[in-house]
């Protein structure tokens, strides 16, 4: 069995469970999927998918082998509990997840812009009556004669979000085969529509070994 696919994110809303709690999910839908390569020394196998309309003639070169048609452009390499049972061309989908396990999700954040020191690092403001004319300000950033000079890392204004996020131990709450989309508990990154990676925990794994 492959330990993740790649996916689309399609929103939240909420279901409910069996004692009739309301639960909040993230819809995913899972992109085509199909096995490229297969690493038997890593145990693991690569899987490609569609990001875009168009493929350079290297990368259609580079899974002709396994006899794929559709038109892929994104990799990754996903370990594999048995590579013996996965073939070149296969596609992967939803029902490698099973409800109640947990996976870590990847995609990138919603991005904010150009952000202060407040919004960006939650920095406390100073008071806004009293006449005091520094409101939102980060104030004074040095650190005196020694070393006279700013560390590097300080936390000041910048940018904010569009940055790589993974989301660890999301319990996945139903896969849909048929419908081909995963119902994750809680938030996962990026905005509606955005390109997100699924993975199994490792600690699925470890209770096998036990």
């Amino acid at each position: 069995m492959v330990l993740g696919i790649f996916g689309k994110k399609l929103g939240m809303t909420q279901v409910y469970d069996k004692a009739g709690a309301a639960v909040p999910v993230t819809v995913i839908e899972a992109l085509p999927c199909f096995v490229t390569r297969i690493l038997e020394e890593k145990k693991a196998v690569q899987i490609g998918t569609s990001v875009s309309k168009r493929s350079t003639k290297p990368i259609l070169g580079s899974y002709a082998q396994s006899g794929v048609k559709e038109n892929l452009n994104k990799f990754e390499e996903f370990g594999a509990e048995d590579t013996s049972k996965v073939s070149l061309g296969q596609q992967i989908k939803t029902d490698i997840f099973e409800a109640g396990e947990k996976v870590s999700v990847i995609g990138v954040s919603i991005g904010k812009g150009f952000a202060g020191t407040v919004k960006r690092h939650h920095f406390m403001r100073s008071h806004m009556t009293h006449g005091s004319k520094s409101h939102r300000i980060p104030g004074s950033i040095g650190a005196g004669t020694t070393p006279g000079r700013v560390y590097k890392g300080k936390r000041m204004a910048g940018r904010m979000g569009g940055e790589k996020v993974t989301v660890k131990n999301l319990m996945v709450f139903e896969a849909d085969p048929e419908k081909n989309i995963v119902l994750i508990k809680g938030a996962v990154p990026g905005p509606r529509g955005a390109f997100v990676t699924i993975k199994r925990t490792a600690a699925k794994k470890a209770e096998k070994k036990k």
